[in-house]
């Protein structure tokens, strides 16, 4: 019962980063402007090494975790 919730934990913990990851690139696309010396797509780019990368390797454990127990 104990690794069950834990591998609930990591998924919910894994969905709260894509939601933080939408949200946050939502706010830099409404700060961003042509002007800026970095294309928007580097902006998207890191926000998914900042959240994207983790979550989807707490999505890896979690299915580890669900199939070893």
């Amino acid at each position: 019962m104990e690794k069950r919730k834990i591998c609930l934990f990591l998924y919910f913990i894994s969905i709260l980063l894509v939601i933080g990851f939408f949200i946050i690139l939502g706010i830099d696309y409404s700060k961003y402007n042509d002007s800026q010396s970095a294309p928007f797509y580097i902006t998207v780019i890191t926000r998914g090494v900042e959240f994207i990368f983790p979550s989807v390797i707490l999505l890896i454990i979690s299915k580890i975790l669900k199939k070893k127990y």
